[in-house]
């Protein structure tokens, strides 16, 4: 062997035919099936190709080349390996000229069939696809920096070579050192590291094919790992590619099953939280505009329950638990985007996503679309502004995106609220203090409010020019959201919050007089009896006072306002405690009776429950009606003490300590007691059926507007032009005596 090496390197034009000679020999020796003959041989080849590099090899490497192949060919799998081992050194050699006329499709394509073996032995078959993915190694390598070999980015080439590296990482064999998984994934990762700019189509397209092909979507952690793989191996500037296509795909598998949509939308969530900043790319507004067309597709398909919006039998029948597990990584994802944004973009996502929302009485949508639609833009919102930092508010928050976002605030549907509120209170929070304002019961029970540790700046002149601007806007939707009486613990708890990150974020002198005064005004509507609130409501809005006065009178550092609003939280905690969050704030499910406990408990013992399904509803008769007239004096009576029992609390609430203001409210009380004893019956009666009379004026007016005279006795019908021809008197249109009417 040295000798043949020595006169290899002395004389290089006889290369070629020590090639062809040793070709011819090689192809002889696998026929007749002399192995041990055709190991020597490609030893010799080997260590001529590693030991001769001059201009004259390319011939050589042709019969190298074709040798290689014809181990490929055999059946035999330690042909196969040998070859492959011999093609992988061969890729490692840097040749000094190109070759214009050598091909690869075969070794790429038989490589990618060596990945594929299902040899019956376990080893065998395990070490065949180890050399396929060796093999396919070796070729990237050898063509992947030369323009003039063939281009092995081609589809027709990528759509064999990913497809293969996929199935072994997907196969999990780990029985030796080095698993076929391990070695496709850096095989893997090589060639996505070499992929430029305009090659990154071509090598993320077989993957979406192959995971949709043998459904991976659906199972997501496959998928998730492919592309966390190819998202750490490119090159940073490409991210925004992937992150294209998959959005394309998005787009391309919009009637498909909701798994396999939101396995999709999982893989971009992971995908862009490694992309970081380079995720979105240069069109911001189209990656949001896709995620949201898929969130309110899916809201139109768990609406409609078909993805053509028909209900043919052959359609797919839609499973709503699965659409709404993808409308929350649609959610879960536009956040993720969103965190990788700059402020002056986030902003712009904002108002692009505000503008999407439909305004009740604006856009024409069945009630149960509008509600699902808003509120799943409401929670992106939330996605989007989580973590907002801005130092200008007034360029964050324009009055464009505040004002729409404030009407929301007023709907009647309680969750809507409460997502504005979540939206308000993560772009007023700019230190981090939400999370300390969380408990009410645990500030109002604070004497130093130093323990919160509080971040507190000063006011800046963006800050005042923001609250002078939309100041009494806040102020007027806190007051609104405080009366409405779907508002439950969370939503206080909320509005508390949103008072304390004002107090603490963009509050100065004048602002803080102006929450305090909200704040009193809010007390006096827990007070007042002309609103409808329900006594948890009115508890709560005490409660949320309560707490927010100890809050703003320690922020203000005036001695005399401390002292008296910690007097009157020790009056409440000692006479009145439903006025404190302690009270009203807590969790006790177990305060009521339940109907499901009790008819287990007496079916349980021989009871027929079947009627206590039915609620008791009582029936009134003639003698009921009747007697109606006689219970007005007890209305007026119940009346005089409900007003007297609340004027009582009101006065002992002790908000002033003022013995002037205690006589001035005696006296009060006693006229008003005195009028309900002593005025006339018709006086009273007339005081309390204002309201009953205005009503019926109104309904007297319909009817005479819509409804016409009913037919005479004697068969004729009254004309509508004034020339009533019926005698008879219509009922609505009898009057009766005063006292038969109430």
């Amino acid at each position: 062997m040295e000798k043949l090496t020595f006169y290899a390197l002395s004389a290089p034009e006889k290369l070629d035919r020590i090639g062809a000679y040793l070709s011819e020999r090689l192809s002889r020796d696998v026929a007749r099936h002399r192995y041990g003959y055709v190991c020597i041989a490609m030893e010799a080849l080997d260590q001529l190709l590693m030991a001769c590099h001059c201009q004259s090899i390319n011939l050589f490497v042709e019969s190298f080349l074709k040798m290689v192949r014809k181990l490929l060919e055999s059946d035999k799998p330690s042909l196969q390996i040998l070859g492959t081992n011999s093609f992988v050194k061969f890729a490692n050699i840097e040749e000094d000229t190109p070759s214009y006329h050598r091909s690869y499709d075969f070794f790429v394509s038989r490589f990618s069939e060596m990945c594929h073996s299902g040899y019956e032995d376990p080893d065998i078959r395990t070490k065949i696809r180890m050399a396929g993915i060796k093999g396919l190694q070796g070729v990237v390598r050898k063509t992947v920096n030369d323009e003039l070999q063939a281009n092995i980015w081609d589809p027709q080439h990528m759509d064999k070579i990913v497809p293969s590296l996929l199935f072994n990482l997907q196969s999990g064999e780990q029985k030796e050192k080095e698993s076929p998984v391990e070695l496709t994934e850096r095989c893997f990762r090589e060639l996505l590291g070499r992929a430029a700019y305009g090659n990154i189509k071509n090598a993320v397209t077989p993957v979406l094919m192959h995971l949709d092909n043998h459904s991976l979507w659906e199972g997501k952690t496959f998928a998730v790992r492919c592309f966390k793989i190819i998202m750490y191996s490119i090159q940073s500037q490409h991210s925004h590619l992937v992150i294209q296509q998959l959005l394309g795909h998005l787009d391309a598998n919009s009637k498909n099953s909701a798994t396999v949509r939101a396995g999709i939308v999982e893989v971009l969530l992971e995908a862009a939280a490694i992309a970081a900043s380079g995720s979105v790319g240069p069109t911001v507004l189209e990656v949001f505009n896709t995620l949201l067309r898929q969130l309110r597709l899916s809201v139109d398909y768990e609406l409609t329950g078909s993805y053509d919006g028909s209900t043919n039998i052959g359609t797919k029948i839609i499973k709503a638990h699965e659409e709404r597990q993808l409308q929350e990584a649609v959610i879960r994802t536009i956040g993720s985007f969103a965190n990788t944004l700059p402020t002056y973009q986030r902003s712009e996502v904002m108002l692009f996503i505000m503008g999407k929302i439909p305004v009740p009485g604006i856009h024409l949508t069945l009630p149960e679309g509008t509600r699902m639609i808003q509120v799943m833009l409401l929670k992106s919102l939330v996605q989007v502004t989580a973590g907002f930092q801005t130092t200008n508010m007034l360029t964050a928050l324009p009055s464009s995106f505040l004002e729409p976002l404030l009407s929301f605030s007023l709907t009647e549907d309680p969750e809507v609220r409460l997502l504005v509120l979540q939206i308000l209170l993560s772009l007023i929070d700019r230190h981090d203090n939400r999370p300390k304002f969380a408990n009410m019961r645990c500030v109002i029970g604070i004497s130093d409010i130093s323990v919160l540790k509080l971040k507190v700046d000063k006011c800046s002149r963006q800050d005042n020019l923001f609250m002078k601007k939309h100041g009494q806007q806040l102020y007027r939707h806190i007051y609104l959201g405080c009366k409405e009486e779907s508002s439950g613990r969370e939503h206080y708890e909320a509005l508390f919050a949103l008072l304390g990150l004002l107090s603490v974020e963009l509050a100065n002198e004048e602002v803080v007089v102006d929450l305090i005064r909200l704040a009193l005004a809010l007390q006096d509507l827990a007070l007042s009896t002309d609103e409808a609130l329900p006594v948890y409501n009115r508890c709560a809005v005490h409660a949320l006072v309560a707490a927010y006065l100890n809050l703003i009178c320690q922020l203000t550092t005036v001695p005399a306002f401390c002292q008296h609003i910690h007097e009157v939280i020790e009056v409440r905690q000692k006479e009145s405690p439903y006025l404190l969050p302690e009270a009203v704030f807590v969790d006790s499910p177990n305060v009521l009776f339940l109907q499901s406990k009790i008819t287990e408990s007496l079916g349980g013992s021989g009871y027929n429950t079947e009627r206590l399904a039915t609620p008791y509803v009582p029936q009134y008769t003639e003698e009921d009606r009747l007697s109606k007239r006689k219970s007005i004096g007890e209305t007026i009576s119940l009346q005089v003490e409900v007003e007297h029992m609340l004027h009582y609390i009101a006065f002992c609430l002790p908000l002033v300590d003022s013995v002037g203001m205690e006589e001035q409210e005696r006296e009060r009380r006693r006229q008003v007691v005195e009028k309900f004893q002593k005025a006339p019956f018709e006086e009273i009666a007339a005081h309390c059926g204002a309201r009953a009379t205005q009503l019926q004026s109104k309904l007297n007016q319909i009817f005479e507007i819509t409804i016409r005279p009913p037919p005479s006795p004697s068969g004729t019908i009254s004309s509508g032009y004034g020339q009533s021809q019926s005698r008879s008197v219509p009922i609505y249109e009898m009057k009766f005596p005063d006292l038969c009417v109430y």
